[in-house]
């Protein structure tokens, strides 16, 4: 499948919900495209080709971010590390809060579930502001960790998301006015 048609793809199982989860926002949705399997292969194949092969592990950020890294892990044959949302974990947890934009979150992760040096690929469903993906960027390199890329199947352009990850090779699918 071409980027174009993934992308086509993309926008035909998006929908958009106005002033979700606040006035303002206009939120990108993908689980009608999550919810079909043919769909979800494709757009995980796409994500997969960009992902450098040396990686040992994909991160999904909570919550789609999960779908997106699970099935890539298993695809690609290796593990799928999370990062959640504040009180989803248990043990010794590293802890990252940022500002969104419709106000602050706390990301956490268990730093001893991977090898320190390990190479990670971060994956997600959106990437709008940056402020959740720069968060997860430095959360893991405090654990230790290599962030060699990030992928996305949707980048809101304008909102200053490569800004935030400048440095970082960023992936997306397709790309949308914010």
């Amino acid at each position: 499948m071409t980027t174009s048609s993934v992308a086509a793809l993309i926008a035909a199982k998006m929908t958009t919900t106005p002033d979700f989860p606040k006035p303002g926002i206009l939120f990108r949705d993908l689980t009608a495209l999550m919810a079909d399997g043919d769909a979800l292969r494709q757009v995980t194949d796409a994500l997969l080709a960009q992902i450098p092969t040396d990686v040992d592990a994909l991160v999904g950020v909570e919550a789609r971010g999960f779908l997106f890294a699970a099935a890539a892990a298993v695809s690609r044959g290796i593990g799928v590390y999370p990062i959640r949302k504040e009180g989803k974990l248990p043990g010794p947890l590293l802890s990252e809060t940022y500002s969104l934009e419709y106000g602050t979150a706390t990301i956490q992760l268990q730093p001893e579930s991977l090898a320190q040096g390990s190479r990670v690929y971060v994956l997600d469903d959106v990437l709008a502001t940056g402020g959740t993906m720069a968060a997860a960027i430095r959360l893991l390199e405090r654990a230790g960790y290599v962030v060699v890329g990030l992928g996305v199947a949707i980048e809101l352009r304008g909102l200053g998301g490569r800004e935030a990850v400048a440095g970082y090779p960023v992936h997306a699918l397709i790309e949308l006015d914010g």
